[in-house]
């Protein structure tokens, strides 16, 4: 096990660089001039010596390969440069946005994990019946539904015809004069609609993939002949089924750990949250070439990472599995 955590955490550097690079390429590549959105429409009045020493101290007079170079090396050492857009440093804008997108993730998250797994066993195990059949219809109701479509119906219906929950936003403009308490509901009041968004597919998704694993498992060979000694149903079910069900769930939730960095861009958009999904949409459409990059190379980073730890609970979940 040990020998084969370092070849898996050798190999991420070499992937690291790969992906990275290749996203490098994309965004220094792609139309548009990151100077003139960043001056936006005092450009047309920006002299050509002007112009070149905009370029010259943001590093973009040099060839695009010694400039990713440049780029890692800072990148290795924390340094994920100034934003062109905010002029301040891409980190601290990160750590700024970071607890609004964590927030919201981890309660969607959550209740992905909860309801999808519930839902998924109890299907499985009855499967043909009544709730299998139902759970099962309303399920794929959920998941083909258009997120940013909820979205706005459900802002039109909760927050601008009942006025239930707040339109948009993190807090509300007097956030620091409320107590702890008040400061708790007014957070879980303004999350409350995008938190539904980000989990409703999400639970659809996992629920129907455990309700497959939770059949396939239990018609193993094991699982029968556990029956046929005798052992009681609750026991099988604990020990044989849903132990071994979880398997898929663990590679489904790889990708929570860039999730709560990266954040849902669109979902933030349309519910104007200041988090990373936000920051990472307007660095885009400015070209913010050291926003964009930095926040590209964390989340394919925490992915890396993600994987190699899902592989390692894999051989917890299932003692049967073995890395050699």
């Amino acid at each position: 096990m040990l020998w084969y955590v370092i070849k898996r955490t050798i190999l991420i550097i070499p992937t690291f660089i790969g992906i990275t690079l290749v996203i490098f390429l994309v965004v220094h590549l792609a139309p548009g001039d990151p100077i003139r959105g960043m001056i936006g429409e005092m450009s047309s009045k920006l002299s050509p010596e002007a112009y070149e020493l905009f370029k010259k101290t943001y590093g973009l007079d040099k060839p695009i390969l010694e400039r990713y170079i440049v780029w890692l090396g800072n990148f290795l050492t924390f340094n994920f440069g100034n934003s062109f857009q905010y002029g301040k440093g891409v980190g601290e804008l990160i750590l700024d946005r970071l607890p609004v997108t964590i927030t919201i993730n981890i309660f969607a998250n959550l209740i992905v994990l909860i309801f999808g797994v519930t839902i998924g066993v109890l299907a499985g195990i009855y499967r043909g019946k009544l709730f299998d059949k139902v759970s099962s219809v309303v399920l794929f109701g959920l998941y083909s539904l258009f997120e940013p479509w909820v979205a706005l119906m459900l802002i039109l219906v909760f927050s601008i015809n009942l006025g239930i929950f707040p339109i948009g936003g993190f807090t509300s403009i007097n956030f620091d004069q409320m107590n702890f308490f008040e400061k708790v509901a007014d957070v879980m009041n303004h999350i409350a609609l995008p938190v539904i968004v980000l989990s409703y597919a999400g639970i659809a998704f996992v629920a129907k993939i455990v309700r497959t694993s939770v059949i396939e498992v239990s018609n193993q060979e094991y699982v029968k002949f556990a029956r046929a000694l005798g052992v009681d149903e609750k026991t099988i079910r604990r020990h044989y089924i849903l132990r071994n069900s979880l398997i898929p769930v663990i590679t489904i939730f790889s990708t929570v750990l860039p999730s709560l960095i990266a954040g849902s861009v669109i979902i933030e958009k349309i519910f104007s949250l200041p988090g990373i999904g936000q920051l990472f949409y307007s660095a885009v459409f400015s070209r913010d070439y050291p926003v964009v990059m930095g926040l590209s190379a964390i989340s394919a980073l925490l992915t890396l990472i993600s994987l190699l730890i899902a592989d390692l609970l894999y051989a917890v979940v299932d003692p049967r599995i073995r890395y050699e």
